[in-house]
Parts: C-alpha cells; structure tokens; sequence
C-alpha cells in the first residue's frame, strides 16, 4: 500500500508537508501546484513554492516530494518542467483538476479535461523536456462538467510520456461535494497502462478500505482527510495488517507546537494565527480535544498569547503523558 499526500492550494502546503510528514504513513507527496504562464520562471519561485528542493527534493522527514506544475501551454510548461527539474525534485506532477474558477478561467487546471488532445501535447512536451530518469506525473478529475471524456483524458496523458496517474474521483462541476465516484476510477485503470492513484473523500479507515474495492487501486492520495487526522496514513497501513494504529492526542500536540514553531519561522506575522486555526478547525473533526482548542483560540492574534497557550497545553500533556512526549 502506497500513500501520497496530496497538494491543497492554501492548506497542504510545505509547512503542513513537513509535519504531516513527521507523523509517519506517508510515502510520497505532490506540492501545491506553481502557475505557469507565459515566460520561464526563475528559480525562486520553485523554491518559494517547494523549498524541499533545498533539502534533495524531500521534506524534513526525508518523504520525496514531485513539484506540480500548472498550465495550458505545451512549450512554456516544457521549459519551466527542464529548468525545475535540473533543481532536483522527486518529479514533475502535472495539473489537470484544478477546480479553481480563475484557473479554470485561463485555461488550466480541469478545464483542459474538455480538450484532451492540448492534454496530450502538454504531457509530450514536458516529458521530452524531462531527463528520462524522472518521473513525470499527472493529477485529474473526471471531468469538466461531466466524465464523459474521462477515459480518452488519462488515455492522452498514458500514451504522451506520463508514468502515473492521480484520480480525484469528481469532475469540475462536482467540486468537493460528497460523493466520490471511485468505481469510475476502476473504468479509468482498466484503459491505461500505467500505475493509477485514488484520490477523493478519503477520510477514514474505512472510506479507505471502500474506495480500493470500488476502484481497484492499491495507491491512494490523501488530503484533507490527512489534515483532519494526521495518523490517517498509518492508519490506513495498520489496517491491512489487521491492526490498529492511528495517531492520539498526545502524540499530536508536540506536532503542533512544531507546526507553530514552522509556522512563526516561515510565514509572515499576520498569517501565523490563521494558520493555526486554520488546521485546528480541520482537526476538530477527529479529535475533541482539538474543539477545546480552536474554542480557546479563536478571537486571539497575538502570537505571544499563542506562544503561552501552546506552551501550556504541552506541560498539561507532558504531565498526563510523560513517556508519550519524550518519545
């Protein structure tokens, strides 16, 4: 069982990366996508976006990171995709399920699922451009406004150079509303000859267990169903094992004091508390303790009362679970 971390534009980016890492059951992750247009980026801009790229192409935890890159123009994709991968990254992932209106507004992201012959021309371009050693992969939905072109889509991007395929279980129109539609992910496996991922509502175990019967993969890509419990992946592992194993209160709470560490260090000031809350509100889902929490906090932007508050609910947790937090 392989697990993939999914990209998430304004959420899953290298600073959830780096500790959801850190929490175990990860295999591999794709970064937030980084737009393309019409010139040849320079290098800041991959790293601002991926600065795993300082560390071998891998997050703190050493889990590989591919670098997404997202357009519609085949010759500007290719050039930026050459000089990204010279940087050194884990591979090159290509954006073809953007939902986002303004993306889709240009041209990129889902929208390019309604004209799978530029699919076809982006995914050769880049794979020409690419040294035959990295891997160049590609994320979909199902579709636009619906998956009739779903199959002749993921053709486009086997038959073009693409060693993987990524399938967020909706179209477009669908968004992120329940539910997936895994089992089209199977009609989809069935066509191409390349590995296929599972993405879509994944949230537990058992939606895990759900989505590989239906769609027949043994590769799944979690998100947000990743932020909400952070051991979802070992979970998942566990799980096949006939075990249990997840992650607790206890061993998370160090994670988010590493978070807000990350956090103060890396993002400017006005963003750090809605970053944190950000997260809390996502794990409120699966831990009570995380309600508490986002309850205590959520009227609060000063970074000195967070830095208190945090530092007592590390001795409060360190005290109940001395062994729990030392490990």
């Amino acid at each position: 069982m392989t697990i993939l971390l999914a990209p998430m534009e304004g959420l899953l980016d290298f600073v959830l990366r780096d500790i959801l890492t850190r929490a175990g059951g990860i295999d591999r992750c794709v970064s937030e996508f980084i737009r393309i247009t019409d010139q040849l980026l320079p290098e800041r801009v991959f790293t601002r976006i991926v600065p795993e790229l300082h560390n071998g192409g891998r997050t703190l935890a050493g889990v590989p990171v591919r670098a997404q890159l997202l357009g519609s123009d085949p010759v500007c994709l290719a050039e930026n995709a050459a000089r990204l991968a010279a940087m050194g990254p884990a591979g090159i992932d290509l954006n073809f399920g953007c939902p986002a209106k303004v993306v889709n507004r240009h041209g990129g992201g889902a929208a390019l699922l309604q004209e799978p012959e530029t699919i076809a021309a982006i995914v050769a371009a880049v794979r020409r451009a690419v040294p035959a050693h990295m891997p160049v992969s590609a994320k979909m939905r199902l579709g636009f406004n619906d998956d009739s072109k779903a199959v002749e889509c993921a053709l486009a991007m086997a038959e073009n150079g693409a060693d993987e395929l990524v399938v967020h279980a909706r179209t477009k129109l669908q968004a992120y509303r329940p539910p997936a539609y895994w089992e089209r992910i199977a009609d989809i496996r069935a066509a191409v000859a390349i590995p296929v991922v599972a993405n879509g509502e994944i949230w537990t175990v058992d939606d895990a267990r759900r989505c590989r019967e239906a769609s027949g993969c043994d590769m799944l890509m979690i998100g947000r169903g990743a932020v909400a419990d952070p051991g979802l992946g070992l979970a998942i592992k566990a799980s096949l094992r006939g075990a249990q194993d997840g992650m607790s209160w206890p061993a998370l709470v160090p994670l988010l004091a590493e978070f807000w560490q990350v956090v103060c260090t890396r993002l400017d000031a006005r963003s750090r508390p809605g970053r944190l809350k950000q997260w809390l509100n996502f794990l409120r889902r699966r831990f009570p303790e995380a309600e508490t929490a986002y309850q205590a906090l959520k009227t609060i932007n000063d970074p000195a009362q967070i830095d208190r508050w945090l530092a007592g609910v590390v001795q409060a947790q360190r005290a109940e679970s001395p062994a729990l937090l030392a490990a």
